[in-house]
């Protein structure tokens, strides 16, 4: 009969192993690509610590004081997509819930027709799938006499490529301004 401490181990053995068998699926460990990494590990270091992907013991010791929150500004999406309807009311803009909706607008003179656009946030990757920009159109015939449609239009076309381009620079800036050079200690002792 086995033991109950060694039972209990092999239980826990065999549900973190599947637990972190499921990681790998789901994409937590992402394979690397041999053909885009260099095979020196000092140089794939340094590439990740200069992308802001690793951490220095010196930052985690004392280098930084503060904390660091993440807000909606940091979505560089959730940015590009406000600055490119600036020009328009806004009836909710709900970061959490990844929806931004405008209010109807129309041009002065124009107040039989006006539009109202609806962004719907699937990701915070900077992709053409990441975000659902619905445009909808009011004519009216009188004040109470009025037609809503969706169209799959231009506008909804140039709106996407708007955001995404501007998402874009957002992403580059804030990569340029995380930018940390590499200093190899052991590189920097032997010099001196």
């Amino acid at each position: 009969m086995i033991k109950p401490i060694s039972k209990k181990l092999t239980i826990f053995s065999i549900t973190v192993f599947f637990l972190l068998n499921s990681c790998a699926k789901e994409g937590f460990f992402k394979p690397g690509d041999a053909r885009n990494n260099s095979p020196d590990p000092k140089e794939r270091v340094k590439k990740n610590l200069e992308e802001g992907r690793g951490f220095r013991l010196n930052d985690v010791i004392g280098g930084k004081k503060g904390t660091n929150f993440e807000f909606a500004s940091s979505n560089e999406l959730w940015r590009a997509s406000l600055d490119v309807l600036d020009f328009m009311p806004l009836t909710s803009a709900n970061y959490s819930g990844g929806v931004i909706i405008t209010d109807w607008y129309s041009e002065q003179g124009n107040s039989n027709e006006s539009i109202k656009i609806t962004i719907r946030f699937l990701s915070n990757e900077i992709r053409s799938d990441a975000i659902d920009v619905d445009v909808f159109y009011k004519k009216c015939a009188t004040i109470n006499n009025c037609q809503i449609n969706k169209q799959e239009g231009q506008l909804k076309k140039e709106l996407t490529k708007q955001i995404l381009t501007k998402a874009t620079i957002y992403q580059k800036q804030n990569k340029d301004k995380n930018f940390k050079p590499y200093r190899n200690s052991t590189q920097d002792n032997q010099r001196e």
